[in-house]
């Protein structure tokens, strides 16, 4: 088996080498079309050739799929997409792998993402920039921005992300696709490289709910229940304010008045602790990375890229009490939670503030990941799954623009016919965007 593989060094775009192709290897289903394509893109570390699996049948027989390049595929490289991992090769599948596998999947491919899954641009020290198939001056969203960019171009059929603080609901949010973060321990994270083993998920992305739910299907653990819904979705008002993009909120408004329509009855709700959220999550996600790599960042702070170098410098300054609140108020958020989510099946909200930025912001690091990750980081506090997908274009940019659907913990099923339902009756998740191929 061939497979492509180079080496990084700065930021410096990786050049597989395969038998039979020069520059980037050619890829399952894409060709010579899906190589140059990526080489736009950025959304490929490493392309699989032949593809691994390609069982004859299952229920995801024939499905090409990508997945993130901090998820373990035998004898494939695993870098996180850091020069500190550059000449790491997975010695076995993660078990998400091989439940794809079992299930008929091929592996196509290794994704391009945040470094270590840290950040919501998709920045990194090894693999260099993803661009948006949209917009390629603009972000794909992060950290799982190879998966969102291979899924809305095409050069994969669906993919696997990981999402710690929204890492696989911004890259579908600003690639036009949908994604889930399930229910935390829902999907094994066994055999993928963590942030925080606290708030870390494996997400399935593909283009429509239906193809998230049967990646779902085959993921999961353990059977989700199927509870009876009372087709009541909660808006809560916190999440549409003054600061957000008008274009987005009417957005998310008008998908509310289309699930109204559906039937579904929707009712403002207040989510008690919304405000305190993000703040809590980044407190103890930053601690965790903080104590994940404290060595790397005292012996080799110059192999990170400077923006993930910042995020993860934050959490070095954050005391034992103040991580000691945070936990208190994390289970004070969940309680408010679990009485929520007793009155209405499922919350809409905003999945980013904001139009999708441009890669060159100019803006603080911070900054930035703090006001892209605003609706998105409160959700991870939940232990309960949210189903991102699109529900519009922004008038001025032409970017996707996403919403969150959230219920209560192992309510997939829920969330799958909530948005199935609104799928039917929209076309947002079938765009294409310009830069894009076709099987």
């Amino acid at each position: 088996m061939d497979r492509g593989r180079g080496r990084h060094r700065g930021t410096a775009r990786r050049e597989p080498i395969l038998s039979g192709t020069t520059g980037r290897a050619a890829a399952i289903g894409g060709g010579p079309t899906a190589r140059v394509l990526d080489e736009t893109l950025g959304s490929v570390v490493t392309w699989i050739h032949p593809a691994i699996g390609a069982a004859p049948d299952g229920p995801l027989a024939g499905m090409r799929i990508g997945v993130k390049d901090n998820i373990d595929v035998a004898g494939v490289p695993t870098t996180c997409t850091s020069r500190f991992f550059a000449d790491r090769i997975a010695s076995a599948h993660a078990d998400v792998v091989g439940r794809l596998l079992a299930a008929g999947a091929q592996i196509t491919a290794k994704l391009n993402m945040a470094e270590f899954a840290v950040g919501v641009t998709s920045q990194n020290s090894a693999a260099g920039p993803v661009r948006n198939p949209w917009d390629p001056t603009r972000v794909p969203g992060g950290s799982s921005g190879g998966s969102g960019v291979a899924v809305a171009a095409g050069l994969v059929d669906a993919s696997l992300g990981t999402d710690t603080g929204g890492s696989v609901r911004l890259p579908a949010a600003a690639c036009g696709i949908t994604g889930l973060r399930p229910t935390w321990g829902s999907i094994s994270n066994a055999g993928v490289f963590p942030v925080s083993d606290a708030f870390d998920t494996v997400g399935p992305m593909a283009r429509s709910v239906t193809e998230v739910a049967r990646l779902f299907d085959v993921l999961r653990v353990a059977p989700a229940p199927s509870p009876a819904p009372t087709r009541r979705i909660g808006l809560p008002s916190v999440f549409i304010t003054d600061d957000v993009d008008a274009a987005i909120s009417d957005a998310v408004r008008a998908a509310a008045r289309q699930l109204g329509e559906l039937g579904y009855e929707t009712i403002p709700v207040t989510v008690p602790g919304a405000a305190r959220a993000q703040d809590i999550v980044y407190t103890l996600l930053y601690s965790d990375l903080a104590a994940l790599h404290r060595n790397r960042v005292h012996s080799s702070p110059e192999l990170f890229h400077p923006d993930t170098l910042a995020r993860v410098s934050l959490g070095l300054s954050i005391s034992d009490s103040e991580r000691t609140a945070a936990i208190a108020g994390a289970a004070e958020f969940r309680r408010g939670l679990r009485a929520l989510f007793t009155t209405v099946d499922a919350v809409l909200t905003p999945t980013m503030p904001v139009d999708v930025p441009r890669i060159a912001g100019g803006d603080d690091v911070i900054a930035r990941s703090r006001r892209l990750g605003q609706f998105s980081y409160p959700w991870s506090l939940h232990d309960g799954p949210t189903l991102a997908l699109p529900v519009g274009f922004h008038p001025r940019s032409g970017m996707p623009i996403g919403a969150q659907l959230t219920a209560a913990a192992h309510h997939e099923l829920l969330l799958f016919e909530i948005g199935e339902d609104f799928q039917s009756t929209t076309d947002w998740h079938t765009r294409r965007p310009p830069l894009h191929i076709t099987r």
